[in-house]
């Protein structure tokens, strides 16, 4: 594991915007539900902490209803950035894992990212915010990529891992529920492109870290169904124009 620092992030190397740039998936793309996980209360110890929270998911068997709250029994820790109706469901793409694990150097199981939904076939990053995933009669809309956090390097078990995770580019898609129903895994997942202006998933995480201030670029993330705390805070910054 020593070894993933300099396979990944190498200072004369950065992997942010060489290695992982957007392109938009096709409709056609093959993709089907590998885990359903759900993370109860518990205890993260970390350096300067001590927290309750969900992050430690694990996958659990049999149909699973979907609210526009979340997986029922799946627990939130810091209701301020996670959770709610704009980002009621985490997912996150196999193929993202896949490449975790070269780079890592260790085996990873679903729930790892504290995700609550594996996707087989899918790499987060080619999404769109308002891109919508069907599965079975439930439909989720993409709002936000996840912003990496302290419980993430702890779940990690990497006190680097915030930093690792930004610059890899591989967010994960918070999404909203547009249709409620049941799930269960192995079902096949249809993705619909958003048919409005928006922006892709990666331009919001980036935006994060080093935003476009001028009122064109708010105003065209404006124009996208983002989640509500994104779009509060772009509403902020063009407030702050005048």
């Amino acid at each position: 594991m020593n070894s993933y620092i300099s396979l990944m992030f190498d200072a004369a190397r950065p992997v942010r915007h060489l290695e992982y740039n957007y392109a938009r998936y096709s409709e056609e793309t093959m993709m089907n539900l590998m885990s359903i996980n759900i993370g109860k209360e518990q205890t993260l110890v970390r350096p300067g902490k001590t927290e309750q929270t969900g992050i430690f998911k694990q996958p659990v068997n049999g149909p699973v209803q979907v609210t526009w709250q979340g997986l029922p029994g799946d627990f939130i820790g810091d209701r301020k950035h996670h959770g709610g109706a704009d980002q009621a469901i985490y997912v996150y793409g196999w193929m993202d894992y896949l490449w975790w694990q070269e780079k890592l150097g260790r085996d990873m199981q679903p729930g790892l990212f504290g995700e609550n939904l594996t996707i087989a076939g899918l790499a987060c990053a080619h999404l769109a915010i308002g891109d919508a995933l069907q599965i079975g009669e439930v439909v989720l809309q993409v709002t936000a990529p996840r912003i990496p956090c302290g419980t993430l390097a702890g779940r990690m078990n990497l006190p680097e891992f915030v930093k690792l995770f930004r610059d890899a580019e591989r967010p994960g898609a918070y999404c909203r529920v547009l249709r409620e129903g049941v799930i269960e895994t192995g079902q096949m997942v249809r993705l619909e492109h958003y048919s409005e202006p928006t922006v892709s998933l990666l331009e919001v995480m980036r935006d994060y870290y080093e935003p476009d201030l001028s009122e064109a670029a708010i105003r065209r993330f404006l124009s996208a169904p983002l989640a509500f705390r994104v779009k509060k805070k772009k509403e902020e910054q063009l407030k702050n124009l005048s």
